[in-house]
C-alpha cells in the first residue's frame, strides 16, 4: 500500500516507519525538510509539509491509500495536536477516498465507565495538558465526515521487543495479569500496520496491550 505518514523521526513514528517498509509498503515520510533527511531505503521517499496546515496535508498525502499521523508537539505547545488533527481531517478530506490513522493518547480510556485515566487523581500532572489534548483530537475525528481510526497506547509504552503478540481493545484501558497496562513501541507499531493491512476499526478508537 501507499502510506503518507507524519512523524516518522519520533519514537513511535519511527517504529511504524520500521514496520510499515519490513512489510513491503510505499512510504511517503512527510516531514519539516525533506532536504535533511539521508535514508535511502527501498520504498521510502521524503516530502516537506506541514500537519498543521490542512493545504499543505492536502497537497503532500495525494496519492496515498492510508495517512497516519504519528505527530507530537515534542516540547512545544500542546494544543498543536488538536489542530493538527483539525488540519489532518481537513487535508484527508480533500483526497477523499483516503484512511486516516491518528496515534493518540492513552488518558482517554476508561477505567470504569464514564471515569477516564486522566481524570482520575493519580494521574502524573505532568502530562495532564498532553492528554487533555489527545482527548480533543479524539473528539475532532469523531464528528469528522472522513474513514479515521485511533489508535490509543496503553498507559506504558517504551522501546522493547517485538513479538507481535497483543491483545486488542476499544475505549477501555487494558491491564495485564499483573494490573499493569503496557506495551512496547515495536508491537504498538506492528499493531498500527495490521489495522492498516486488515481494518477492523474504521471511524472508531482502538488500544492494544499485553
Amino acid at each position: 500500500m501507499k502510506i503518507a505518514l507524519y512523524g516518522s523521526t519520533g519514537r513511535i513514528g519511527t517504529r511504524i516507519l520500521n514496520e510499515a517498509l519490513a512489510r513491503g509498503h510505499q512510504v511517503t515520510a512527510i516531514v519539516r525538510d525533506a532536504a535533511h533527511m539521508s535514508d535511502n531505503r527501498p520504498n521510502l521517499e521524503f516530502k516537506t509539509g506541514d500537519v498543521l496546515k490542512p493545504e499543505s496535508v492536502a497537497i503532500a498525502t495525494k496519492g496515498a491509500d492510508v495517512v497516519i499521523s504519528a505527530y507530537g508537539p515534542g516540547a512545544g505547545d500542546a494544543d498543536q495536536i488538536a489542530k493538527a488533527a483539525e488540519s489532518l481531517v481537513e487535508g484527508v478530506g480533500a483526497n477523499q477516498p483516503m484512511r486516516l490513522i491518528v496515534v493518540g493518547g492513552a488518558g482517554s480510556l476508561e477505567l470504569a465507565p464514564g471515569v477516564q485515566l486522566v481524570d482520575t487523581p493519580n494521574f502524573p500532572p505532568a502530562y495532564k495538558k498532553l492528554a487533555l489534548a489527545h482527548r480533543e483530537a479524539l473528539d475532532i475525528l469523531r464528528k469528522a465526515p472522513i474513514d479515521w481510526t485511533y489508535a490509543s497506547p496503553p498507559a506504558e509504552i517504551d522501546e522493547g521487543a517485538r513479538t507481535g503478540h497483543y491483545r486488542i481493545g476499544t475505549d477501555q484501558l487494558l491491564v495485564d495479569q499483573n494490573g499493569r497496562s503496557q506495551i512496547s513501541m515495536e508491537d504498538f507499531a506492528a499493531a498500527i500496520l495490521d489495522e492498516v493491512e486488515k481494518p477492523q476499526f474504521a471511524r472508531k478508537r482502538f488500544t492494544v496491550g499485553y
